[in-house]
């Protein structure tokens, strides 16, 4: 049979990422590639009493069709939370949970963008984000990141000059994959721009609450005073990605159009999940739990950047040191000899997987220097040795 496939997703490409992984399945491979949480940073023991009780207690309600909007208890518990600690919501805005942080990309984007319409974004990016984008013929346009976030010259030029921008995305904190925490200055910009140019602005912050050094900067959801800002928060990286609970404060209007678009796509979000995290939020220790998220990876943070210093610095390889998040942007030479997608392979090859910087791009046929490590996942033991790895096969190959 000849299988017809849509003109939406011909063109679409497998994860880079989940490509790796079948690479990383193999038990002699050291993986620096995933993203996921810590193994010891699940409350395991939580969970199983929380679920329990709420098996025992309320076993329809866990298992019974939902409300697509979500559970109202965890909603009103995370707009409590929010507003309080970020000063985050408005009158003006509403809260829907959502499978995932990445669910809230999509109702985004299926809700706003034509296809043609432009997506920005900051270059590198979240490769999930941006196969979102693409899966609705969005037009990907990447501003470079600097050192402080995005370059507002670049930024400004494709507001003015790109055909229907329908949003900007952006992760201010700890950025995945570069590491880079856009500075409030430039999160007060971007909004200027944003409202210059009649344009959303939609903030991911999965790895806010994992700030290991440093002092928090307000999000720009704080300051939306015009309606122009969907945040995007998620419980994948300080409860668990496997409940895939995530949620979007956003204005009204906007947020009333992302419902009808979720109805259509899952009608809600686990009801279990949902419970769990509400009393998980509101009859645990909760800021001691995020508490003891910092000081695992802060620990971990240190000790991935020490091995840094020591096996693969000194090859010419440099790095981006990170105040937070679960990942850390590495650097081939100016001189290197050899492309990015071929140092990976050859990685491979010496049982570690790291990810190319390319797959992070809006076109990923663009050549790139640089590479992400993740330290959540690996223990210290595989660590060590899978950045000695990359230090032996950087030694040899520039």
């Amino acid at each position: 049979m000849d299988y017809v496939v849509s003109d939406r997703v011909k063109t679409l490409k497998p994860s880079a990422i989940r490509e790796i992984f079948k690479y990383a399945a193999d038990p002699s491979v050291v993986s620096l590639s995933a993203g996921n949480p810590a193994p010891e940073a699940f409350p395991v023991d939580a969970v199983r009493e929380i679920s329990a009780r709420i098996l025992q207690e309320n076993s329809i309600g866990a298992l019974q069709y939902s409300v697509t909007e979500g559970y109202p208890p965890l909603r009103r518990a995370i707009w409590d939370y929010m507003q309080k600690k970020y000063n985050v919501g408005t009158d003006a805005d509403d809260i829907l949970i959502t499978s995932g942080a990445q669910q809230v990309m999509d109702l985004l984007t299926k809700s706003t963008v034509n296809e043609g319409d432009t997506v920005i974004c900051e270059a590198p990016s979240f490769i999930g984000s941006l196969n979102t984008f693409r899966s609705y013929n969005a037009k990907l346009c990447g501003i470079p990141l600097e050192e402080d976030g995005m370059n507002l010259e670049s930024l400004e030029n494709a507001l003015k000059n790109e055909k229907n921008v329908r949003f900007i995305y952006i992760i201010a904190n700890f950025q995945n994959p570069s590491g880079v925490t856009t500075s409030l200055e430039k999160r007060r910009a971007i909004y200027e721009l944003a409202k210059k140019y009649n344009t959303i602005i939609l903030e991911d912050n999965p790895y806010g609450e994992l700030r290991i050094s440093g002092e928090d900067i307000p999000c720009i959801k704080s300051f939306d005073t015009d309606g122009i800002v969907v945040y995007a928060g998620s419980f994948s990286k300080i409860l668990s990605p496997g409940m895939r609970i995530g949620y979007a404060i956003a204005p009204k209007p906007v947020l009333q159009k992302m419902v009808v678009c979720k109805q259509g796509e899952d009608v809600h979000t686990n009801s279990w999940a949902q419970m769990v995290a509400h009393t998980f939020m509101t009859e645990y220790d909760f800021e001691g739990h995020l508490a003891s998220l910092r000081d695992i990876y802060r620990k971990k943070a240190a000790y991935c950047m020490e091995l840094l210093d020591k096996y693969l610095v000194p090859t010419g390889v440099t790095y981006h040191k990170i105040e937070g998040g679960l990942f850390i942007w590495c650097r081939l030479p100016e001189n290197a000899k050899i492309s990015m997608t071929e140092f990976c392979r050859m990685a491979v090859l010496r049982k570690v997987c790291v990810v190319p910087g390319n797959a992070f791009l809006t076109d990923e046929t663009e050549e790139c220097d640089c590479f992400r490590i993740n330290f959540s996942t690996p223990s210290d033991e595989q660590l060590e040795k899978g950045i000695k790895l990359l230090g032996e096969l950087a030694g040899e190959v520039l």
